[in-house]
């Protein structure tokens, strides 16, 4: 036991600046780099036998952009309340489908047509609109944060986003129609 623990904080001691390096690099802001890499310690120290482990390094690596990736999947489902379009008695049309958590395939069809879709319709917007409800919606990243970078006007930020959700809104719509109606 001690000698796993001593184990565990070498590890943590000698990849610790090498594995935030690597994971701020792909995150936009300090505090989720520190986040995710004290989930992917978590994991070591977890696992039930970290001198098993041959190539440690490779090992964590491969864990932290797992963990990069779970982030960003789990901001991409905040994006469905935004993008939400109601029917005339003000139900949801996609939230319902979108959520459900059962194995049907043909809902599991339905979900990965609505984020390639999604995918193409952001690709599909000027990159300031893009831009604007990536870094917010996907990314967390407030208005402010966001005026405070590049100068711009917190208002022309939130206009941008609302015409990018406009455009999105729109073209989930026809989506919705073709495919559930």
């Amino acid at each position: 036991m001690q000698e796993e623990r001593s184990n565990i904080i070498q590890t943590v001691k000698q990849y610790s600046q090498r594995l935030f390096r690597f994971i701020r690099s792909r995150v936009k802001t300090d505090e989720d780099a520190e986040d995710i890499l004290q989930d992917v310690w978590y994991q070591f120290s977890n696992t039930a036998e970290t001198e098993v482990i041959n190539q440690v390094s490779g090992w964590l690596h491969r864990v932290a952009r797992n963990k990069i990736t779970d982030r960003y999947r789990k901001r991409r489902e905040s994006l469905i309340d935004d993008l939400n379009v109601e029917d005339e008695e003000g139900e949801s049309l996609f939230l319902d489908f979108m959520l459900a958590d059962d194995d049907d395939p043909e809902l599991s069809f339905l979900r990965q047509l609505f984020w390639e879709q999604l995918e193409e319709a952001l690709d599909e917007l000027p990159d300031n609109q893009r831009e604007v409800f990536v870094r917010n919606e996907l990314e967390g990243i407030t208005f402010q944060q966001m005026a405070e970078e590049t100068g711009e006007n917190i208002k022309t930020l939130i206009s941008r986003k609302g015409y990018a959700i406009k455009h999105l809104r729109k073209r989930l719509a026809l989506i919705y129609e073709e495919y559930l109606d």
